[in-house]
C-alpha cells in the first residue's frame, strides 16, 4: 500500500502552508487511517522477539524513573547473555500502573513507517523521525514539553486528550519541560479518536492524557535547520573553494595559511548572502536525508543466484578442495 501524503491528511495543502505550518496547531480527521503502525502491529513487533533497548522505553510524566531491567528481558545466545529484550508482559503490567510505551526511531525497525517517514521527508524537504506511545487512560509519559521539531500526531488506537500552548516567547528558547514558572496560553484543546491527525508547530508547547481504552499514538518530528546547521554552512559558503595545504608545516606555513583564509573569507563576504547560507545547509540536510539503494533481498538472491554463476562457482570450489583432500590419502 502506497504511504499517505500530506494532502491525505490536511486536505488542501496551500491553505495549511499559509494558516497552519509553523504558525497554529490544528486538529484533521482524514477519510483514511493514517498510521502505519497499530496495535496489531506491535504485537507483530514483540511477536519476533527481535525488539529490544534502545528502541523501547518506559516513561512518566511524574520524574520517576523506570530501570530498563523493569520492561525488558535476558536471553542467552551461544553461551553469552544479552540483555534488553522486550518483555511484553512485564510492559502491560507497567501500563496498567499508569506508565507509558515509548518506541524509538520506529522508522528503522518498521517497514511501513520507515516508507511513510521517507515520503513525507521528501514532500516537506525535512528530516523526519517517527516514534510510537502507548498510554493507558488517565495516563501521561510526558510532561508539557517543547519539541525542536513541527509534529505530526497519528491517532492509533484509543483516545487522547491533547493540550498544546503558545510558542515560546523569547528567541532563545530551550527544549524539553517547561519551568514550574513558565506560564503558556492554551491554544488548543482536544480529543483525537483512532485517524485524527494533529499538527503542532515547532516549539510550542504541549502535553497528552489517554482519555479512553488502550490510547496508542505515532508522532513524527520534522526537523528544521537550527544555528549550528546555519554556521556550518557558512563556512562552507566562504572557504568551500579555497585551495589549501591541509596540514602546514612550521609556524610559517601556517601563519601563511592564515593569512590566506583570512583574505579568502574577507573577499567572500561581501559577496555571500543569507539565501546563498540558507540554501547551503538544505542541501546539507538533503544530504543527510539521502539513503542507499535498497539492498538485495534474500529472495532475489535466491532467484539470480544460478543465472550469475555463483552458485555453481561455490560448488566448483568446494569440488576442487574435496578432490585435492581425497588426492592426499
Amino acid at each position: 500500500m502506497e504511504s499517505p501524503t500530506l494532502a491525505d491528511w490536511v486536505g488542501d495543502v496551500k491553505g495549511f502552508a499559509e494558516h497552519q505550518w509553523q504558525r497554529e496547531p490544528a486538529i484533521f480527521t482524514p477519510e483514511a487511517a493514517a498510521s502505519p503502525l497499530d496495535l496489531d502491529e506491535l504485537d507483530a513487533a514483540f511477536d519476533s522477539g527481535l525488539l529490544r533497548t534502545p528502541y523501547l522505553e518506559m516513561v512518566r510524566s511524574d520524574k520517576v524513573t523506570i530501570p530498563p531491567e523493569a520492561y525488558t528481558t535476558s536471553r542467552v545466545v551461544n553461551g553469552i547473555t544479552h540483555h534488553g529484550f522486550a518483555d511484553r508482559a512485564k510492559v502491560v503490567a507497567l501500563l496498567r500502573t499508569g506508565a507509558t510505551l515509548l518506541l524509538r526511531c520506529v522508522n528503522q525497525w518498521h517497514r511501513p513507517t520507515g516508507d511513510l517517514v521517507a515520503r513525507l521527508s521528501e514532500e516537506l524537504d525535512r528530516r523526519v523521525e517517527a516514534f510510537f506511545f502507548v498510554t493507558p487512560a488517565g495516563g501521561q509519559g510526558l510532561a508539557t514539553h517543547r519539541d525542536d521539531a513541527d509534529v505530526f500526531v497519528l491517532q492509533a488506537a484509543g483516545r487522547k486528550t491533547w493540550y498544546v500552548h503558545d510558542a515560546p516567547a523569547v528567541a532563545d528558547w530551550q527544549l524539553g519541560e517547561l519551568a514550574d514558572d513558565e506560564h503558556s496560553p492554551r491554544r488548543l484543546h482536544g480529543v483525537l479518536d483512532p485517524g485524527s491527525v494533529l499538527y503542532i508547530p515547532r516549539g510550542f508547547a504541549h502535553r497528552a492524557v489517554g482519555a479512553a481504552g488502550l490510547s496508542a499514538h505515532l508522532s513524527l518530528t520534522v526537523r528544521d535547520i537550527c544555528l549550528q546547521d546555519l554556521r556550518t554552512a557558512l563556512e562552507q559558503c566562504l572557504t568551500g573553494e579555497l585551495d589549501l595545504p591541509a596540514r602546514p608545516l612550521g609556524e610559517a606555513a601556517i601563519a601563511d595559511a592564515c593569512t590566506a583564509l583570512l583574505g579568502h573569507v574577507r573577499a567572500r563576504l561581501d559577496t555571500v548572502t543569507p539565501t546563498e547560507v540558507r540554501l547551503a545547509a538544505r542541501a546539507a540536510q538533503a544530504r543527510q536525508r539521502a539513503t542507499a539503494a535498497p539492498a538485495e533481498t534474500f529472495g532475489e538472491a535466491a532467484r539470480t543466484w544460478e543465472a550469475d554463476g555463483a552458485g555453481r562457482a561455490g560448488l566448483a570450489s568446494v569440488g576442487r578442495t574435496w578432490r585435492k583432500l581425497r588426492g592426499a590419502h
